[in-house]
């Protein structure tokens, strides 16, 4: 893969920030394609067009998205040497490689449709695809210089369901205009693929859908629901209900604002789920069926715990017990007669804690009050668990076997970013070095093209202990490629 890279060169007269010069455009669309005074700017007429070589790019809010990769990495569903449908015992992309981003500065990808920056999500997603198609990267947060040795890429996974949602469309606009043939795979219709392939057509179901509070907006699911039942001939009536996981990918990628285990009592700069929450409340009438954890610091409340007057969640498995009952409360409420037959985790954070789900889900179907199942006649014994991340490596690897892109390369040549805070832009505000303020990250406006993240390669300095642990533990076959990159990218 070395004689594929771009030359390593280092930009001297380049400041990042303040000595940046100002962008003709206001629309980071126009500035890729128009502007070479930008650092976002590409000249896509030397772009390397069909070339098997080069690597797939994947890219998501933050570091949930390595689920999508690492479904991917051990896709087997196909036989190598045939290219048919069937298991070979060999993974189907062993001879890729990979780049991987995650815009772990800007996320919760999920709370921007809320506070009213729509636009300004799109923007941060345009700019990852930038990423993707482009060759510059910093080595570090602190350095000035960038490099420009990061391959292109000759596909573009969006392991993010918001940035599906919201960007998907816009990113194969964009590479129309631009006369670049990547495919572009998100991860929603996969997802809704995934929890067809096991209902009947002419069945009756009901479909749950987990996701940000982004993703749920967009209604991406629901309608992508109703477009496949019609492209593929459902008779049956199948009916979603969504559920926002407010806080949920947050709390898993140890937001502070939604966790923080160091507390022993509530605080004020809490977002999560709690009574006083008027987007995700806590029904106290309801506490018992949440069955949250209270011992140690899992849950922070005042009063006591069997009459608290406020609480916030702690762990991320109150923060599962809390969404998946909210759902299933929904459907209790809905009157409807058809039971739950699957649910969409439609945020690729959710993944790595599917155990999590399915004990709260266990846990639900029999929950009894007065002697009487609350949810049982609502949802099916075994409630199926779809992980997009499944049919996102199928449709890949049929795209990349149709236009003969099957490399001869090697895993080990994967590369993993994260976005930081751009430390020499002066118009940023910082909660740490690593993190924006909530205030400053959703106060942005889109059209103020500027380098607010510097996207680094990964490293002990910009993950966490505790993430690093829990990839090496969930995911072993991708941290094996995160640290060797690590290692190479020293």
């Amino acid at each position: 893969m070395k004689k594929f890279l771009f030359i390593t060169v280092f930009v001297g007269a380049f400041l990042a920030g303040c000595h940046q010069p100002q962008p003709k455009y206001t629309n980071i669309e126009e500035v890729i394609l128009n502007d070479p005074g930008s650092f976002f700017y590409i000249n896509f007429k030397t772009y390397p067009r069909h070339d098997a070589k080069l690597p797939v790019g994947i890219f998501d809010s933050g570091t949930g998205g390595l689920t999508v990769l690492d479904a991917i990495l051990r896709s087997d569903h196909f036989n190598n040497s045939t290219h048919k449908k069937g298991k070979d015992g060999k993974i189907d992309f062993s001879s890729e490689s990979f780049i991987y981003l995650g815009d772990k500065a800007n996320m919760p990808y999920g709370e921007y449709p809320g506070n009213h920056k729509t636009k300004l999500l799109q923007e941060h997603v345009m700019k990852d695809m930038q990423f993707m198609l482009g060759n510059k990267y910093y080595p570090s947060q602190t350095a000035k210089n960038y490099r420009t040795d990061k391959p292109p890429v000759k596909a573009i996974v969006i392991a993010c369901n918001t940035a599906t949602a919201y960007g998907k469309k816009k990113i194969e606009q964009f590479l129309k205009r631009a006369g670049l043939p990547l495919k572009v795979i998100g991860v929603i219709g996969a997802g809704v693929r995934g929890a067809l392939e096991d209902i009947p057509k002419d069945s009756n179901a009901v479909i749950g859908i987990m996701a940000t509070a982004g993703t749920v907006a967009s209604h991406g699911y629901p309608n992508t629901v109703e477009e496949q039942k019609k492209k593929w001939g459902y008779t049956g009536k199948i009916t979603s209900f969504q559920q926002a996981g407010v806080g949920l990918a947050a709390a898993i990628d140890g937001e502070k604002d939604y966790l923080d285990p160091s507390l022993t009592s509530v605080r004020k700069n809490y977002r999560g789920p709690s009574f006083s929450n008027k987007i995700a409340p806590i029904d106290k009438s309801i506490l018992q069926r949440y069955h949250f954890d209270f011992s140690g610091n899992h849950v922070l409340f005042t009063g006591t715990p069997d009459n608290p007057k406020e609480i916030q969640l702690n762990t991320v498995d109150n923060y599962i017990r809390y969404h998946v009952i909210s759902l299933l409360e929904k459907i209790r409420k809905s009157g409807t007669s058809t039971r739950l037959s699957a649910i969409i985790l439609g945020c690729t954070h959710y993944p790595f804690y599917m155990d999590n789900f399915r004990k709260v889900l266990h846990y639900a179907y029999n929950y009894k009050e007065n002697g009487q199942y609350v949810y049982r006649r609502f949802m099916k014994k075994k409630v199926a668990l779809i992980d997009p991340a499944v049919n996102t490596a199928k449709e890949l690897y049929v795209y990349l076997n149709k236009q003969h892109l099957f490399n001869n390369g090697k895993l080990s040549d994967s590369r993993f970013f994260i976005s930081v805070p751009n430390l020499d832009n002066p118009n940023i505000k910082l909660a740490d070095s690593l993190n924006f303020t909530y205030a400053y990250k959703y106060g942005r406006k889109a059209g103020q093209i500027q380098q607010y993240v510097k996207r680094v390669p990964f490293s002990k300095r910009n993950l966490s202990p505790a993430l690093l642990t829990r990839l090496k533990v969930k995911i072993p076959l991708t941290y094996s490629l995160i640290e060797n990159s690590m290692k190479v990218q020293q």
